[in-house]
């Protein structure tokens, strides 16, 4: 499985070219994942971690956009911020009442940026945690999201589920097929993650294009069509 998904990465890599993730200010650079992060920009990752839930990205950047304009990006100001102009500012990231309780829980965590305390957070689940720790904070752990799940279905790499849930447990079961299948590497489950939504966008959408697929020769084409 190992080299299986090391071709992967490597076709992929070809195909789009370094990814830049995180983007940090709105700017995508590839050299970001080979670098220590800012203070500044660890606590623009979280609060965007927990923004991208349940939107896309685009949507993201809105928002951070607001707060930014509002000098609101800043982890103190923030904190000054009450619930509800909070929740105005980040409206574009939508559920956006939600999304400010859940900012607001996460600033009021002092604790170590460590995996199981950070769940404890209300709010903030595995792929939110995994995000921060992943790109904020450089640590090997690989994030799983729902491209993530589409792309290794499709591809044969998991084990088929009935139904289309995305539980803890599968969650877990997933991102331990990456773990035991890659160098434990955070530069590499950065690029990797970032250019599995990369490949979701561009060709293995929910209506998949095949054709020009970098990844189609060897795919499994498992629940298409």
């Amino acid at each position: 499985m190992g080299s299986a998904l090391l071709e992967i990465c490597r076709k992929l890599l070809d195909a789009y070219g370094e990814q830049g993730w995180w983007p940090v200010g709105g700017t995508y650079s590839p050299s970001f994942k080979k670098r220590k992060r800012t203070p500044e920009e660890k606590h623009e990752i979280c609060v965007g971690a927990v923004l991208a839930q349940n939107t896309a990205w685009a949507n993201v950047e809105k928002a951070l956009g607001k707060l930014r304009e509002a000098g609101a990006l800043d982890r103190e100001k923030m904190e000054k911020l009450g619930e509800k102009e909070l929740a105005a500012l980040i409206r574009p990231a939508g559920y956006y009442n939600l999304k400010a309780k859940k900012l607001k829980a996460f600033l009021k965590y002092g604790g170590r940026m460590e995996r199981e305390a950070l769940l404890g957070i209300w709010g903030l689940g595995p792929e939110t945690v995994d995000s921060i720790l992943l790109y904020a904070y450089g640590k090997p752990i690989f994030v799983v999201d729902a491209y993530t799940k589409r792309i290794a279905g499709r591809m044969g790499l998991a084990k088929e589920k009935k139904g289309g849930g995305n539980s803890e447990k599968e969650y877990a079961e997933l991102q331990m097929i990456f773990r035991e299948g890659l160098p434990e590497d955070a530069e590499l489950f950065n690029e990797f993650h970032a250019l599995l939504v990369k490949h979701a966008k561009e060709h293995c959408r929910v209506n998949p294009l095949c054709k020009g697929c970098p990844l189609e020769k060897g795919c499994g084409k498992r629940g298409i069509g």
